[in-house]
């Protein structure tokens, strides 16, 4: 993997604009998804099952979508023990963590009225896993988990079959995570199949989970129609280090994030430039992966503080002590992984928090993969005396030109 040698200068936003640039946004492939989007909406399942045998199966007949009850009893009885029990713990912490997300309701009490702000969940649900390079029963627990612990009745597990079949270890993780239906599809025409329902394929509420760009492209076109969680893919990864840091760790954790593959972009960050140049042989000498990587110098720390809120990075770690001082500051991340022994890789996996982060600068504005996601939040209205309410009210719509409105309430007032 090449990384090139950079000095923070001139223009701080500029410089992160050039960076963000290294990889592909969804506007690179937002017609193609739009003319799948529109097929799968005119054609239904035939569409579907075209693109399938395109995309998913390279040509080979594209087996029935639906993954049955017996397919995933018998990935669940083949999994490893070692495995097993690395998803049933990793499935305990996830959904430890998204309890801790569940909101109650709370009554706001005024003289004459009150107001209920509560939740409730959608009813049905989608988690895409992402297939082709590699299997991800992480993705699994980390949706269908969420999704469970949010409420949602029914969670679907959409991810495409690689040479016709879902990988084993992806169908075992669905039913460990009690998902209710899994289809063999993948791409713009899964999310699409899910967001806008076919004869055989009932549509869905939300749609989340990581993916390649037609997929996260795909989501961002149907947002008016269906929920999503964020745009999340490909991945990135920003490190902060101090001076004195071991260059061996750092450069495990920027190979790891870098296995995602192409678009993936891995940054590391510090004022030494020897400890960069001691990171560089190590990722030269790793695969090419079609990951961007850039070691970045800069001249203080509150410059990497201000390089990383403007890269809004979906993964930041911070290493080392001066470092480690700039959390509490850290407005722009997907998730922030504080001190040397908090690799990425283990909120991938098996710490609790979830791996589906928005990725591409949207930290600047999206959150995580949580029960929020899943979960409406609405208020409700309880009013005795609306006398003073209609009084003050009425001339803002009557200023509105809403007469209606204001008759509306004034009606309810009371003869004291």
């Amino acid at each position: 993997m090449d990384c090139e040698l950079l000095a923070l200068r001139g223009d701080l936003d500029a410089f992160a604009r050039q960076i963000r640039r290294l990889v592909r946004s969804g506007e690179s492939v937002a017609g193609p998804v739009a003319e799948i989007i529109a097929d799968v909406g005119d054609r239904g399942d035939m569409a579907v099952r075209e693109y399938a045998e395109r995309f998913d199966t390279h040509g080979a007949p594209a087996p029935p979508p639906r993954v049955s009850g017996a397919e995933l009893d018998a990935a669940l009885d083949a999994l490893p023990r070692e495995l097993r029990s690395g998803l049933e713990r990793a499935i305990e912490n996830v959904g430890r963590v998204a309890r801790a997300g569940i909101r109650d309701p709370q009554v706001v009490e005024f003289t004459d009225h009150r107001v209920l702000l509560r939740e409730a969940p959608v009813r049905r649900a989608a988690v895409y896993v992402p297939g082709g390079r590699a299997p991800y029963p992480s993705t699994v627990v980390m949706g269908v988990v969420t999704a469970r612990t949010a409420g949602v009745e029914q969670v679907v597990v959409c991810s495409p079959a690689g040479g016709g079949e879902i990988d084993p270890a992806v169908l075992a993780a669905c039913r460990l995570c009690g998902a209710d239906e899994i289809y063999r599809l993948g791409g713009a025409h899964g999310v699409a199949a899910l967001a806008l329902g076919t004869t055989t394929i009932e549509r869905v509420d939300v749609i989340v989970g990581p993916g390649n760009l037609y997929v996260q492209e795909a989501k961002r076109q149907l947002s008016g129609l269906v929920g999503i969680d964020c745009f999340a893919g490909p991945s990135d990864l920003m490190v902060i280090a101090d001076p004195d840091q071991a260059p061996e760790p750092i450069a495990l954790d920027l190979l790891a994030q870098s296995e995602h593959g192409q678009g993936t972009l891995v940054l590391a960050v510090s004022t030494s430039v020897g400890l960069l140049g001691a990171l560089a042989p190590a990722l030269a000498g790793a695969p090419q992966t079609g990951a961007q990587c850039r070691l970045i110098e800069v001249p203080s720390n509150e410059q990497a503080l201000a390089l990383s809120e403007a890269i809004a990075p979906e993964h930041l770690e911070l290493i080392g002590p001066l470092a480690e001082q700039l959390a509490d500051r850290i407005t722009r991340a997907g998730c922030v992984f504080v001190g040397a022994a908090s690799a990425t890789a283990f909120g991938d996996y098996i710490a609790g928090s979830n791996h589906t982060l928005p990725t591409n600068g949207a930290a600047r504005f999206a959150s995580g993969l949580s029960v929020s996601q899943f979960r409406r939040a609405f208020t409700e209205v309880r009013i005795d005396d609306g006398s003073a309410l209609a009084r003050l009210a009425a001339p803002i719509a009557r200023a509105e030109g809403f007469e209606q409105h204001a008759r509306s309430m004034e009606a309810r007032i009371r003869d004291h």
